[in-house]
């Protein structure tokens, strides 16, 4: 049995590393030509979809709201599990993701990241203001943004979450524009932190209401913080008992 799992997280990988190679070249179209930036949520949702439809992941996209076709986003998941990522891939709104710079040591992959999206070196201060910047540039320019508010995967204590920090709250206020709070409830018990051979089980991501920001001020940074922190807490409970 250890022997197929083991072979199962091998193909999962290499499935990955696949997918990716045949897709570079499409990528590189909204690398080259700036004003294709929609391409890079159509293209993360072909991967995310083949990868886990190869996979035989079972998955459900729970969208709570009918999007605004001129309107913008900022997408706050919970982060429990390397999952998460290509699970915020199945986004059906086209955005990008503002995440930490590991990615970029990646061979290839990282230059195609680094490139496509917004990282942050979390122990630097000044790549820490560079990313609030960048963020409010991506915004001017259009694009919807996907930020995991934790910071990482920082709990212990999966699925209780650490304290969110303040930078997605600061750049939607800023902007005007809602936070959309986002809960996967079941990927660390899926794929937990550590380990690399998943288990069976329905892979379900919620998009929720989003949470207006016109007329907030940065002085409500932190309640907008504590709303999101508390309606994934409250979806996460909920699920759990559900299923």
């Amino acid at each position: 049995m250890q022997f197929v799992r083991w072979g199962y997280s091998f193909y999962a990988a290499f499935l990955f590393i696949i997918l990716f190679l045949i897709l570079l070249p499409f990528f590189c179209v909204p690398i080259i030509f700036k004003s294709r930036y929609q391409w890079t949520g159509v293209l993360n949702r072909i991967w995310a979809k083949i990868f886990f439809g190869l996979l035989f992941f079972k998955h459900k996209v729970e969208l709570r709201f009918t999007p605004s076709s001129k309107g913008q986003y900022i997408f706050c998941p919970n982060h429990f599990s390397y999952l998460d990522i290509p699970t915020m891939g199945l986004n059906p709104i086209n955005s990008i993701f503002v995440g930490k710079n590991d990615m970029e040591k990646v061979p290839l992959f990282g230059w195609m990241y680094r490139k496509l999206h917004i990282t942050v070196d979390r122990n630097s201060l000044k790549s820490k203001y560079s990313t609030i910047i960048n963020s409010l540039k991506a915004v001017d320019e259009g694009k919807n943004l996907m930020i995991f508010p934790e910071g990482g995967m920082l709990t212990t204590e999966p699925p209780k979450m650490v304290r969110f920090k303040d930078g997605a709250f600061r750049v939607a206020i800023e902007k005007q524009i809602p936070i959309v709070p986002v809960t996967i409830p079941f990927n660390w018990i899926i794929l937990p932190d550590g380990s690399w051979t998943p288990k069976r089980r329905l892979l379900k991501v919620i998009y929720h209401e989003p949470l207006e920001t016109k007329g907030l001020t940065l002085e409500d940074v932190a309640t907008l913080r504590q709303k999101t922190y508390e309606i994934i807490d409250q979806e996460l409970k909920l699920q759990l008992d559900e299923n």
